[in-house]
């Protein structure tokens, strides 16, 4: 790699060689990639959960075929432009209004931006340990770094950005009545980027509850969680009721889109001017094919068989390091979830810090490739499941891991 910086354009898609030899995508297609020695092998990495669908879906590429033949740059108004945005909105609820993006990371930024031109506030709030795009306003805490751990008593900052433990009620009450200049909140469904770890019962509740009663805003960044758990928004899923969200991956299948969606009165500092928003490439008609298409496929999904397959792969695995004498345990859902080598699963991020094992998931991705199932690659890695995953897919999974379960045993 001559040119290409670190040999690649994102860093998080790194893999390291295996005996002897590196990784590079020949093709992709359905549940499958293939290496560029023909080699295929079953992926739970799925464009870190970009393409819910499976790669190349059909329906969502005849979609952009039919658009690029059209025009992929008109610069103008474009019909689709509307019609995208019905589509997701008919699955987004009282978040009917829509602004397409081309990354999850200008979603959070501008809905960040939008917090503060409509509360006249600045300072926003993060999870530590969570992953909210890499703009600098929130590219502050994230899992590995220091801040994160949130080891003082005095609460980690950059600029306007301050941290928020995750799953610690009693840290977001202090925050609350320390700072009165919160313009909002920044939640996601799961702490996705530290492995997987799932919200307590009733935390989020009332972490919404506490932004909501000191005027902030609250802001579901479902980039990653968007349509995972069920067709629309997995807050509303899990019973909360956000004033914006961001999504993006599942809503293009893989095309590069993402959107803010917020309630109407929220929205309309857009049409005041209040907010100030551009972009080249914001809702062409590629991605906005993208969009369409996807969500007509997201409806047809059996959401509950779903999974139900995916939790019982996770059982599966399980119990095949207990027949090859090791403890492991999986955190998240049966659609996206993260192994551990462990009793239990992880509750905040400091228990993550503590059970992760970078020996072990380094390990696991090895394994797994030799026994022809791709994965992401890092201590806090996740497994997707695709939506069309078929029962043979299911099958090959869980043998590939039964064969990583036997190697590590060795």
């Amino acid at each position: 790699m001559q040119h290409l910086v670190c040999g690649i354009s994102s860093a998080g898609r790194v893999v390291p060689d295996v005996d002897g030899e590196p990784f590079l995508v020949e093709k992709a297609q359905g549940p499958y990639v293939w290496d560029q020695k023909g080699r295929r092998y079953a992926d739970t990495a799925l464009g870190f959960g970009a393409t819910f669908l499976g790669h190349t879906d059909p329906d969502v590429t005849e979609a952009v075929r039919v658009a690029m033949e059209r025009g992929s740059m008109p610069a103008y108004a474009h019909a689709l432009e509307e019609e995208a945005a019905s589509s997701l909105a008919a699955h987004t609820k009282d978040l009917s209004k829509v602004i397409f993006l081309n990354s999850g990371s200008e979603a959070v930024h501008l809905a960040c931006r939008t917090a503060r031109a409509v509360t006249g506030r600045r300072k926003i709030v993060k999870m530590a340990a969570g992953y909210d795009g890499w703009f600098d306003d929130v590219a502050f805490g994230n899992a590995g770094s220091q801040e994160a751990l949130m080891g003082s008593n005095v609460r980690p900052s950059n600029g306007d950005t301050l941290l928020l433990r995750f799953n610690d009620v009693a840290d977001a009450e202090l925050l609350f009545s320390e700072c009165n200049d919160v313009a909002a909140i920044v939640l996601e469904p799961m702490m996705a980027n530290a492995g997987c770890v799932v919200a307590k019962p009733g935390y989020l509740e009332h972490v919404v509850s506490l932004a909501r009663k000191r005027g902030a805003l609250v802001i579901m960044d479902e980039v990653l969680m968007g349509f995972r758990l069920h067709p629309g928004l997995a807050s509303h899923h899990l019973g909360i009721s956000p004033d914006l969200a961001t999504v993006g991956k599942a809503i293009g299948n893989g095309y590069a889109v993402a959107a803010l969606v917020g309630h109407p009165d929220i929205m309309s500092a857009f049409e005041d001017k209040r907010v100030v928003r551009a972009g080249t490439y914001n809702g062409n008609p590629v991605a906005c094919a993208a969009v369409n298409a996807s969500m007509k496929v997201v409806d047809t999904i059996d959401y509950a068989a779903l999974r139900q397959a995916g939790d019982a792969l996770r059982e599966t695995i399980r119990v095949s390091f207990e027949e090859n004498g090791a403890d492991v345990v999986t955190s998240g859902y049966g659609t996206v979830f993260t192994l551990w080598s462990s009793r239990s699963a992880p509750i905040d991020y400091r228990e993550a810090v503590q059970k992760a094992d970078p020996s072990f998931s380094a390990n696991m991705h090895i394994a797994l490739r030799r026994a022809g199932v791709m994965s992401m690659f890092g201590t806090y890695g996740r497994h997707y499941i695709s939506a069309r995953n078929s029962a043979p897919v299911m099958q090959q999974l869980a043998e590939g891991f039964a064969s990583a379960a036997q190697q590590l045993a060795v």
